[in-house]
């Protein structure tokens, strides 16, 4: 099987995002001349861990509706792709704003009284970034709200646990997919989670901006803004003058973005639900029939994959992404992209990029591990020291 380095965004806008740098290079600000960048130590002994998740793909984008199936209101909010956790504050808080649409009939918030029999009670499927995101989100608008989150695996042991987690709205979507409501959806969705992460940023929840750099070979006619919009980025046109003496392409493009650490991310955000009296049931439901007998009569659905034998969803699929993990280096305070990706966490030095359509496999491939260590390390030949 072919490995593909780059993710579907970064195939369609990378080199495109090329000719943005020519054209402003007369005013953007050039790296700093006494920047230095430790190189990444790629080898194979060095791996600590291979890890292999599923992104739950859609064309058409998230799905973020409210459905009634007999006396229940479902609010879907799945099919992030590879932006679970970028855009998952975004999205939770759209889909918590449903309850206050024509029609939703929802629960007024209880914040003068604390009897358990009074305050409104919803259920969340699915304890992954975003089913946590919008089990917070009830708590934090509905308190003293009674939220019960109903999941197959926790975290340590969710998909978004695999992330490498990169704030950028990544492979979403599929560009010339999308409806004019979804587009509005998505801008707002990243707009609102940019704004939430950033008030999150410190050893805390293990968030922090780091100098991002990608990498260009060739110049293209078009023109592309980074995902999301530019006005996410700092230092967006910024530039590298003699890139090729630094990083060995002949184009760089320089910005910052927020690195998340899941592991840290997701355990604190575990803490906070159970903090404001969250309560999680692990279970796994095998079809609607069970889920119409829930208690809740509002069922927050955040199930991923899930989605897709639970609701009929037909439209969600799978893409694979395989990472290779190094042992950390604590002196690397940069992250690049293209060919591929790095990403520098405590809990190791991330590689990665592949993107696998429609594959189910959860196991490591060789090829894939060689064809990434080589990647990488023929980045790092190219590297000023």
């Amino acid at each position: 099987m072919a490995v593909n380095f780059n993710r579907r965004d970064f195939i369609r806008g990378a080199a495109a995002t090329s000719a943005l740098l020519i054209a402003a290079r007369s005013s953007a600000l050039a790296i700093n001349s006494e920047r230095k960048f430790a190189p990444v130590k790629v080898s194979r002994d060095r791996i600590i861990r291979e890890l292999v998740g599923l992104r739950p793909f859609r064309a058409e984008g998230f799905r973020l509706e409210a459905e009634r199936i007999g006396e229940k209101l479902f609010i879907h909010n799945y099919g992030h792709g590879g932006a679970g956790i970028t855009l998952s504050w975004g999205t939770a808080s759209l889909a918590v704003d449903i309850l206050s649409e024509p029609g939703a009939a929802p629960p007024k918030p209880k914040r003068r009284t604390h009897s358990p029999q009074s305050a409104p009670r919803f259920a969340v499927l699915g304890c992954g970034v975003n089913g946590l995101s919008t089990a917070r989100l009830l708590q934090r608008r509905y308190s003293p709200a009674v939220v019960t989150i109903y999941a197959k695996n926790i975290p340590p042991d969710t998909t978004s646990n695999i992330a490498g987690g990169f704030w950028s709205p990544t492979s979403a979507f599929e560009y010339g997919s999308t409806s004019e409501k979804f587009n509005a959806q998505f801008r707002q969705a990243c707009r609102i989670s940019n704004r939430a992460f950033q008030t999150l940023a410190g050893p805390e929840y293990g968030v922090r901006w780091m100098d991002t750099y990608e990498f260009y070979q060739s110049e293209e006619p078009s023109m592309r803004k980074l995902p999301g919009g530019n006005d996410l980025y700092p230092q967006s046109e910024r530039h590298v003058d003699d890139a090729e003496h630094y990083f060995g392409f002949r184009y760089v493009r320089q910005y910052s973005t927020m690195l998340i650490e899941p592991s840290i991310y997701l355990n604190t955000l575990l803490r906070d639900f159970y903090v404001a009296g969250g309560k999680i049931v692990v279970k796994e439901f095998r079809g609607l029939e069970e889920l119409k007998r829930l208690p809740e009569p509002v069922v927050f659905n955040c199930t991923g994959l899930g989605a897709r034998a639970l609701f009929a969803d037909e439209t969600l699929e799978p893409v694979r992404g395989q990472l290779e993990v190094l042992l950390p280096q604590p002196e690397i305070d940069y992250c690049y992209l293209g060919p591929g990706y790095m990403f520098p966490r405590n809990d190791g030095i991330v590689l990665g990029g592949t993107f696998d359509e429609g594959d189910w496999s959860l196991e490591p491939r060789p090829e894939q591990t060689t064809a990434i260590l080589n990647s990488h390390a023929e980045i790092m030949k190219g590297l000023k020291k």
